[in-house]
């Protein structure tokens, strides 16, 4: 009995995640006005557990400046607001916020947030606003008349190709690493280079990977199954080098006893439990540092590098929309047009209108 609940324990890693953010998103209402919750019930049909939890610590945000900046606010517990404060709030309280959200203090840190932070938090509280509005359970809606903060597009870190090659081969013999990280190395070798291989040569999100089970894994098509934000389920295709690199792992996996509740998880700790995003993101840290110290490589970097080297070779940006699993390809678009206009400007030097006569 006790190994089939853990089994089912396994088998649920996403719907563990998204029962984890229910049960913060519990906690963070009791801070909240009661009439949170009625918003939070009403965008439940179309929002994601996690998208939720995000928008519920941006507004109780709102509501801790507030209460400290604002008079008529400060007056109440935030908890004793009621729906009609909301009427009485301006658009000039709202850019207050987002001015104040450049650098804040709580819990004895200092806090900041660029353009796209403010773009975030002002995202939350027009969904907030929207609602009640929309439902006519207030008269004004001053943050749809705040304009988004002005967002500086930043320039795409990824790893080149030559980048690639060195970072795979220094997962492989190590030779920049400690000798304390060289003990490490020994028992994850094998582990990190399937592992770093499936990002480079796939996409898929940290979350994704962490997420996966051994069954998800089909050698027969070639393909793994992911969970992509949203919910749904979707078939991600591996070539050659992701396949050898996840058959060398398996074949080590295959020895090793997960611990109870981690049977099915493809890749495990030292501690033989799912490995967690966030180690997921110190061992990227760990061996690109070596290889770039100038670029801050993250998992999702890697994510980055595999969609340019996608769309630098096939040139369909809906190819790169669909296997990235971005819902809309105007969020691919808006990350790869500098690609897109590299690629326009060779255009310019294919056609020649006149035959060079000078020899």
């Amino acid at each position: 009995m006790g190994n089939s609940l853990a089994i089912i324990n396994s088998n649920n890693y996403h719907d563990e995640q998204n029962k984890q953010n229910i049960l913060k998103m519990r906690a963070v209402l009791e801070t909240l006005p009661s009439f949170c919750r009625t918003y939070f019930r009403g965008i439940e049909e179309y929002t994601s557990a996690r998208t939720r939890l995000a928008y519920a610590y941006d507004i109780r945000l709102f509501f801790e400046f507030l209460h400290e900046k604002n008079p008529i606010c400060s007056k109440l517990e935030i908890i004793d607001y009621p729906l009609s404060i909301l009427d009485q709030l301006t658009r000039i309280d709202i850019e207050e916020y987002l001015e104040y959200m450049s650098l804040y203090q709580k819990d004895g840190r200092e806090i900041t947030n660029d353009e796209r932070g403010k773009a975030r938090k002002l995202a939350a509280l027009r969904s907030f606003y929207n609602y009640f509005y929309q439902n006519e359970m207030i008269t004004k809606n001053p943050a749809s008349l705040v304009p988004l903060p002005k967002q500086h597009e930043k320039a795409i870190i990824r790893l080149e190709p030559n980048e690639v090659a060195i970072l795979l081969d220094q997962v492989e013999d190590g030779t920049k690493l400690t000798k304390k990280e060289l003990e490490y190395h020994k028992k994850t070798k094998i582990r990190d280079i399937a592992l770093l291989t499936l990002l480079l040569g796939t996409g898929i999100r940290v979350s994704e990977c962490v997420g996966l089970d051994v069954s998800d894994v089909n050698f027969d098509v070639g393909g793994i199954k992911v969970r992509r934000k949203g919910g749904y389920e979707a078939i991600i295709y591996f070539g050659e080098e992701v396949e050898t690199a996840l058959l060398d792992y398996l074949e080590q996996r295959e020895l090793v006893i997960p611990a109870e509740g981690h049977e099915d998880a493809l890749f495990l700790s030292l501690q033989n439990r799912r490995i967690a995003v966030r180690s997921v993101e110190n061992l990227v840290k760990k061996y690109t540092s070596r290889v770039t110290p100038l670029k801050k490589i993250t998992p999702h970097k890697l994510r980055s590098t595999y969609g340019t080297t996608l769309y630098q070779e096939s040139g369909d940006i809906y190819l790169v929309a669909d296997v990235l699993g971005h819902k809309d390809v105007n969020t691919t678009r808006k990350h790869y047009a500098a690609q897109a206009d590299e690629r326009r400007r060779k255009a310019a030097k294919y056609v020649r209108l006149r035959e060079d006569t000078e020899q």
